[in-house]
């Protein structure tokens, strides 16, 4: 019987892979970098646009596309995967504006049903309340506190002021604040 053998996780850095993509058209090395960053992306612009998973899974195609025909003038000041989540955020901004929000969309995408209260349905509400968000407290709202970012980072990204991006997040706690109370009031 033949030993089957797990896969490898590879230890090649997103550099070198990159390396390989532009240097030998490496289909494997890019297919890698897709594997390790989508789902990353996915997550960041599924939460931003607050649509569901269909016009995610378009932006990050479309990340991936723009990726790959801007490779080459990739210059390594940052890490690839701030440089893929700002490709992000331009895609993001630019449905956003395009197409405008559409509020029912977001929130339908969890449905409502009664269940027993576990750790998932708080979840579940914590992303339902920040799909309800304005656009701009939600990318600010979500870059600072579920990505990390500082406002520093943001407003670099978004191309506001830091005391703006301060005063969005600001006021989108305040909001989230307020839904969590008003949730707790209808229990």
């Amino acid at each position: 019987m033949a030993e089957m053998s797990a896969p490898q996780e590879s230890l090649r850095t997103d550099r070198e892979l990159v390396e390989a993509v532009l240097q030998r058209r490496d289909e494997r090395a890019f297919r890698e970098l897709y594997r390790r960053h989508t789902p990353r992306l996915f997550m960041l612009v599924a939460r931003l646009l607050a649509r569901g998973d269909h016009e995610a899974e378009d932006v990050v195609q479309e990340i991936w596309v723009h990726a790959f025909e801007s490779l080459d003038r990739f210059q390594w000041n940052s890490a690839f995967s701030t440089w893929l989540t700002g490709i992000g955020l331009n895609r993001v901004r630019d449905r956003v504006r395009k197409y405008g929000r559409s509020r029912e969309t977001g929130v339908a995408v969890v449905p409502d049903v009664a269940v027993v209260p576990d750790p998932h349905e708080a979840r579940v509400d914590l992303e339902r309340m920040i799909a309800r968000l304005p656009d701009d407290q939600r990318m600010v709202f979500v870059l600072h506190d579920v990505e990390g970012m500082k406002h520093r980072e943001i407003s670099d990204h978004l191309g506001i002021p830091e005391g703006t991006s301060k005063t969005l997040l600001s006021g989108a706690r305040q909001k989230l604040r307020a839904l969590m109370s008003n949730k707790g009031a209808e229990r």
